[in-house]
């Protein structure tokens, strides 16, 4: 819904310059991506910021830096730069670290507010004015929005990284902890070069000058979180040693640093929800605690982390992943023989058992997918993500439901129920793709 009311902003404010009425420029904001070998998602981090529906603010200029790129990110860039002249592109010859290009950005940007958003990210539409229309509250000084990993949940690294960021979100709600994506007011001089968690210092900064942190939960930017397990361990033991430098130099601890905060979103999810998303909730649990252990380790040893090895697994291409996101099927499931029901067992009974299908498919589904019921025992179901995807989901319906007893109320006899379902899926073009699953037999009691 927010995002339809950004639009709708968009479109008020197009119509009210057609007709002529005089209109103030909105206020200006630089947009910084600090960039370090990203070629493989560069072009589209640009282009999903400049193509961002804006309402309270304008985006000014775009600034990249790139630091000690060996690849193409910044021939990339450049030519962006030459078709749209807001995209300015800055080279850092030697990379000096995530923090000496963010000097740089700050030092060059003459917007009053500045966003930064990684490379690595994919910024989805009405993002950017979520966060910017928090400005006009003149007590806000820092932004943040909410990360979504695009990594398969049902391989274990993939499920660690939407646990870990589904806890983050959990616990941002409650007291701000902001990255990935976010805006400040320009009023940060610079952050300290041998930080490794540089969202964390402005932070601080924010904080010591007495504005406030906010987090938008429906600003969502899409990322990749590792894919091995050694990734894994060097981000999250660099990210933890960087908290720990943080609270010493600058006396700021972020909210994710309580044990005591994590374990309770952790709890308030429901981790255990079945014996393989227990074991590895629990192996994930086991790693990040090896890799805080590790990062203690370092900051004991005054090991600095601004300059870092690369996490390649999360560099591949987001973009597949982020569409997949925003991609929808329609499921159409039909209890075949549903009139031979309603002769045997009467209507009311045909209808209960039509309510405990769609019921059934509801519980077993993820929480935004729609479910509705419709007469002569049709359920339709309506799922973000794409063909393969919802094939592989309706599979699993149909052979689930051959399963499980559901039962028609007041009778006890045994009768066969067909489950069929059609697949209408919904590409990125717009394309309708079909596809049917055969009916199959069961007993309902």
């Amino acid at each position: 819904m927010k995002r339809i009311a950004v639009l709708a902003q968009a479109n008020a404010a197009n119509a009210h310059a057609a007709l002529g009425a005089p209109e103030e420029p909105a206020p200006g904001c630089s947009v910084g991506i600090m960039a370090y070998n990203e070629e493989a998602n560069i072009a589209a981090a640009v282009d999903t910021v400049l193509k961002q529906p804006l309402v309270s603010m304008r985006i000014t200029e775009l600034i990249v830096v790139a630091s000690g790129c060996t690849d193409r990110t910044a021939a990339i860039v450049a030519d962006i730069a030459r078709d749209d002249p807001r995209v300015r592109l800055i080279v850092q010859e030697r990379r000096e670290g995530k923090a000496s290009a963010i000097n740089v950005f700050i030092g060059s940007a003459h917007s009053a507010v500045l966003l930064m958003v990684s490379a690595d990210v994919l910024v989805k539409d009405g993002t950017i004015e979520l966060i910017l229309r928090h400005f006009q509250d003149p007590a806000v000084g820092m932004v943040g929005g909410r990360p979504v990993p695009v990594n398969d949940e049902t391989a274990f690294l993939g499920f660690a990284a939407h646990l870990l960021w589904r806890l983050h979100d959990r616990v941002a709600r409650q007291s701000p902890k902001l990255g990935e994506i976010v805006a400040f007011r320009n009023v940060v001089p610079r952050i300290p070069l041998d930080t490794a968690v540089d969202e964390i210092s402005i932070e601080a900064l924010i904080r010591q000058l007495g504005y406030r942190l906010v987090y938008e939960p429906e600003a969502v930017v899409y990322n990749r979180g590792p894919a091995s397990v050694g990734d894994f361990l060097r981000q999250r033991r660099r990210i933890y040693a960087g908290h720990l430098r943080i609270r010493r130099q600058q006396g700021y601890a972020a909210s994710t640093m309580s044990v005591w905060r994590i374990g309770r979103a952790l709890l308030d999810s429901e981790p255990f929800g079945s014996p393989r998303a227990a074991w590895w909730t629990i192996s994930t649990v086991s790693l990040e605690a090896t890799a805080r252990a590790l990062g203690r380790y370092d900051f004991a040893r005054r090991q600095t982390h601004n300059v870092w090895e690369i996490a390649t697994s999360t560099k591949r291409d987001i973009a597949e992943g982020a569409n997949g996101q925003s991609q929808q099927s329609v499921l159409v499931f039909h209890i075949v023989n549903f009139h031979q029901h309603q002769l045997e067992h009467g209507v009311h009974a045909s209808r209960q058992l039509t309510q405990r299908v769609s019921q059934y498919i509801q519980k077993a589904l993820a929480p935004d997918a729609i479910v509705s019921v419709q007469r002569v025992g049709t359920v339709v179901v309506l799922l973000a993500g794409d063909r393969e995807e919802a094939e592989r989901t309706a599979h699993q319906l149909v052979r689930a439901l051959e399963e499980p007893p559901l039962p028609l109320d007041g009778h006890r006899t045994r009768s066969p129920v067909r489950i069929a379902c059609a697949i209408v899926a919904f590409s990125q073009s717009g394309q309708a793709l079909a596809r049917s699953i055969p009916a199959s037999a069961r007993e309902a009691s």
